[in-house]
């Protein structure tokens, strides 16, 4: 097993961005990739202009490589923000109407899996409030997924560097995907399993492997420390996806790891070409 036996996309929301947007899913595929993956590339905008969608799904058709990702709105994404729907006001009404219009590109390009970033804590709002009000925009976009057939990805990420994100750890996530299928009935829910966020938690990867695998609906990876390519830290990454192969995971492995000082296209020399 290895490497080699997995499934690889690329995110072009952080590899290739010496580029610009329209130009990076041709350079992913001219480096062997066929499948991409995306942060909501509009972070001010969760209804972009139809003509800024449509050059989108045009690059992404042109370059012959397919949309398996997308996240909806999550707000200034590198930067800040951490998501948008457990936030009151104006940022959880923009999440809200980003849902359909996320949906409508994904379907477009055949991609099956949303991930919905939960949002920071905010203060003077009781983190109560905030999860019920979480919980029913995450159920709209279960609901929205579910009309495409798509996956609803709830994501843990990492308390040193998402101190107010109250998802930092597999368990509090996946309580969270519970709770939205037991909301819709659905069942559509599924745990995003993002290693570096687990290993910068300081998780058992093996024994959460063991637990959520079945669970799970989209692994990422970078490695441990640094957040650079596999090889650069000290996490045994061939080794954990191996786990969770043998655990029953067979879906896509997405590359959201920063290149360094490297371009995009120099970022890939771990994995050969054949898997990508």
């Amino acid at each position: 097993m290895g490497f080699a036996d997995q499934r690889f996309n690329v995110n072009l929301s952080i590899l290739f961005t010496e580029l610009p947007l329209l130009e990076r899913p041709a350079a992913a595929a001219a480096a062997g990739f066929t499948a991409v993956e995306l942060w909501w590339p509009w972070a001010d905008s969760p209804t972009p202009e139809q003509s800024e969608l449509d050059a989108l799904r045009g690059a992404i058709r042109d370059a012959g490589v397919r949309l398996t990702g997308l996240n909806l709105y999550a707000g200034r994404l590198p930067g800040p923000d951490r998501g948008a729907l457990s936030v009151p006001g104006e940022e959880s009404e923009r999440f809200r109407a980003n849902v359909d219009v996320a949906a409508g590109f994904a379907e477009s390009l055949g991609c099956t899996a949303l991930n919905a970033l939960y949002g920071n804590r905010v203060d003077g709002v009781d983190p109560a409030e905030q999860d019920a009000l979480a919980l029913e925009n995450l159920a709209l976009a279960a609901r929205a997924a579910d009309r495409i057939g798509a996956i609803l990805l709830i994501e843990a990420l990492n308390a040193p560097e998402s101190p107010r994100y109250p998802l930092v750890s597999a368990p509090a996530a996946v309580d969270v995907v519970d709770k939205v299928n037991a909301a819709t009935g659905l069942d559509n829910a599924r745990f995003l399993m993002d290693l570096y966020h687990l290993a910068m938690n300081g998780e058992d990867l093996p024994q959460v492997i063991e637990r959520y695998a079945a669970r799970t609906g989209h692994v990422q990876i970078a490695d441990s420390p640094g957040r650079g390519a596999p090889g650069t830290g000290s996490l045994p990454l061939e080794d954990l996806l191996d786990r969770l192969r043998e655990a029953g995971y067979d879906g896509w492995v997405g590359l959201e790891y920063k290149p360094g000082d490297r371009t995009g296209a120099e970022a890939f020399d771990w994995l050969p070409r054949e898997a990508r």
